[in-house]
């Protein structure tokens, strides 16, 4: 099981920076979990990224479309929203722009957070890792005192 972030083309470059991946890495790594990054180039592939993240039975997902956000506003037939709604595993949305998150009409799931930190996706990408880290040993911590009936000790 792992934590996956699918991201889509940013301006500044398709992928996210070497440094930023390593930083990543070690935050999940501390925390016992496994990190993939799956990155894509258009919406079609963000969807299929989505659907491979249900599939591969991931425990958390980081949601970067970058500049496909608006792609998949315009053409909700593609089935980003679809996606998600099938997908098991809570998900957080990360943006590095104002305005570019998506539209959850309250009968799609809606993500767990947005993160959006104007012109800094590192540090979106951060938060939402250290949510998404924060959630899932809550849900360990539940899970244990269910097992054993009583509080884990941590």
């Amino acid at each position: 099981m792992s934590i996956v972030i699918v991201h889509g083309p940013h301006t500044s470059g398709c992928s996210l920076p070497q440094e930023l991946q390593r930083q990543l890495q070690q935050q999940a790594d501390a925390a016992g979990h496994r990190l993939e990054l799956r990155g894509c180039g258009n919406l079609p592939g963000l969807v299929g990224e989505v659907c491979a993240a249900r599939a591969d039975s991931a425990e958390f997902v980081l949601l970067d479309p970058g500049e496909l956000a608006w792609q998949a506003r315009e053409h909700p037939e593609a089935g980003l929203v679809d996606a998600l709604d099938r997908l098991d595993a809570p998900y957080i949305e990360v943006h590095d722009v104002f305005g570019a998150e998506l539209e959850h009409d309250g009968v799609h799931r809606a993500p767990v957070a947005t993160v959006i930190i104007n012109g800094n996706i590192g540090s979106g990408y951060r938060i939402g890792l250290s949510i998404a880290l924060r959630q899932l040993r809550d849900a360990h911590r539940r899970d244990d005192e269910k097992d054993y009936g009583c509080p884990a000790l941590v």
